[in-house]
């Protein structure tokens, strides 16, 4: 079972939810929200999409209406095993 680091005061509203059920799969060791940025285009609901690999994991970026915000998780699992493990939440 993964660690889910709450350093941030703020989060985009339903985040953090999802990542306490991501954190439980055995393959995920940290998850770690980050830095809260604006987005240009908007996203009707929650959605967590894979950016780029990172040295110990991958970052994801989570989308809600026009606010972005970085989630760095770090995982020996693939890119592809971890896009469908987030892809499961997305649906919901």
């Amino acid at each position: 079972m993964g660690r889910l680091v709450l350093n941030h005061s703020t989060n985009i509203e339903g985040l953090i939810p999802i990542l306490q059920k991501l954190a439980q799969d055995i393959n995920i060791k940290t998850i770690t929200p980050a830095a809260i940025s604006r987005a240009r285009g908007r996203s009707s609901k929650l959605i967590i999409r894979l950016s780029v690999k990172t040295i110990n994991g991958y970052k994801a970026i989570a989308r809600k209406g026009k606010t972005a915000q970085e989630v760095f998780i770090s995982t020996d699992l693939s890119k592809n095993e971890l896009k469908q493990i987030i892809d499961i939440y997305n649906r919901k």
